[in-house]
């Protein structure tokens, strides 16, 4: 009995999300908002022209968003009392110019009579993603439209829901899968460390306080301890960046997954999909082939897209990116 209800969760569950994506289409706004697509583009790439840090913004930001409460722009209410989403602690590190760019591509969108308040805050980050990535030298793909602007943002909801930069293989997995994501998707997915920063208090315990056993994590490479001994010395300002991608940290191309063969992953869960032989042979393929990983990162960022979406008459469109109607 209890097998057959879990099964009939798991196909309810199914049928609820096929029947969201079937609401999703690239064509959604062809007749109320024609243009939305190269709108969004000049006003992303305006913002790229003044700053690089737009790109892994914006990206970072629509993940964060996806893993918290689905791909509703939840995290990008603002809140007076600062208990929202993106005040919680796991996303003070999100730039703002991740949520400019949305609120510039709005304005954007909103300038045309004929788009004004037809288009929601979350599909406009999710065309905001497509273009950072194709802009730093990803890859171009169709993004689903269709999704409403969830009006409920909370503190309380991003615990437990993003994955840290301690975890295991697992872990990892266990998480993505929740979302209905694959090992490959999120391996995939991680391979967007190929573009961005991070900070010194997030890799100082990996150089000096690794184990009892060993104060530098062993799977680390030498020459990339010294580096990054260099970038972020003891009692150094926690705040330093430091490039997730020591090689082609502009681009985003497959140099992230030769940095993992060479043990130059700078979380010890970017590291572990090399170390664990269940993950190696997909960075291996990545490492192999820009093609072949490209190709995967647009499979699992539109899969990552659907993610808990509000379709129909759920939600809203939000007047303003950063408050409920």
């Amino acid at each position: 009995m209890e097998n057959q209800r879990t099964s009939l969760l798991v196909v309810l569950l199914l049928l609820l999300s096929v029947g969201v994506f079937g609401q999703l289409r690239t064509d959604f706004y062809k007749n109320t908002c024609p243009n939305v697509e190269s709108l969004v583009r000049s006003a992303v790439r305006q913002k790229f022209q003044q700053t690089f840090v737009t790109a892994p913004a914006t990206l970072r930001l629509f993940f964060h968003d996806c893993f918290v409460r689905g791909c509703d722009a939840s995290m990008l209410l603002a809140s007076p009392q600062r208990n929202a989403a993106k005040d919680h602690p796991d996303n003070l590190s999100l730039a703002g110019d991740g949520f400019d760019t949305v609120v510039k591509a709005k304005a954007a969108v909103d300038r045309d009579s004929k788009c004004r308040n037809k288009v929601s805050c979350a599909d406009i980050l999710a065309l905001a993603t497509r273009e950072v990535v194709a802009m730093t030298g990803g890859p171009f793909y169709q993004v689903d439209l269709g999704r409403r602007d969830g009006r409920i943002s909370t503190l309380a909801s991003v615990q437990h829901s993003l994955p840290g930069e301690g975890f295991n293989l697992d872990q990892l997995n266990t998480m993505f899968a929740r979302h209905g994501l694959s090992q490959t998707d999120m391996i995939a997915l991680s391979g967007a460390h190929t573009l961005g920063f991070s900070h010194c208090n997030r890799v100082s315990k990996r150089l000096y306080n690794f184990s009892p056993r060993s104060r530098v994590d062993p799977t680390l490479n030498r020459q990339y301890v010294s580096q990054l001994k260099q970038m972020c010395p003891l009692r150094v300002d926690p705040r330093i960046a430091i490039n997730m991608d020591p090689t082609t940290p502009n681009t985003f191309d497959n140099a992230y997954f030769k940095n993992l063969q060479q043990g130059k992953g700078l979380f010890v869960s970017d590291q572990v999909l090399f170390t664990d032989p269940r993950s190696r042979n997909t960075v291996n393929l990545f490492a192999s082939s820009n093609d072949a990983f490209n190709q995967a990162f647009a499979t699992a960022i539109t899969k990552l897209g659907r993610v808990g979406v509000l379709t129909g008459n759920q939600g809203e469109i939000r007047f303003d990116c950063t408050r409920p109607n």
